[in-house]
């Protein structure tokens, strides 16, 4: 029953979706994943887990985002997951994940599906 968020402490909304969590005395496995970004197998789970496209868990207003064309329509969804792992700013945050489930905490109380 492990839970695990993919947090980013200066987003207000993942510290939000933290706090959340520990209210609910969960205490989770904390990923910074700007620091230990996910490898491209676990972000494909994540993607799938939550039934997005990787487009749409993607921080669009990045300047990686632009600076590598990734608004480009030919590239795959390998090509894209691997963009975001190189660049996890791209990541949109927070993602909460337990037993093979996934949300985005977008807004935080979204996560509470899957718990």
């Amino acid at each position: 029953m492990t839970v695990r968020i993919y947090h980013n402490p200066r987003c207000s909304k993942s510290r939000q979706t933290l706090a959340l969590l520990q209210d609910k005395g969960i205490e989770p496995d904390v990923v910074e994943y700007l620091k230990t970004p996910p490898s491209a197998a676990e972000l494909d789970r994540l993607l799938t887990a939550m039934g997005m496209a990787p487009r749409e868990a993607m921080r669009r207003k990045e300047p990686p985002y632009k600076e590598l064309g990734l608004d480009n329509p030919s590239l795959d969804r390998a090509a894209l997951i691997k963009a975001m792992v190189e660049n996890p700013v791209l990541i949109e945050r927070p993602i909460v994940a337990k037993d093979g489930k996934a949300a985005l905490g977008r807004p935080p109380e979204a996560v509470l599906g899957i718990l």
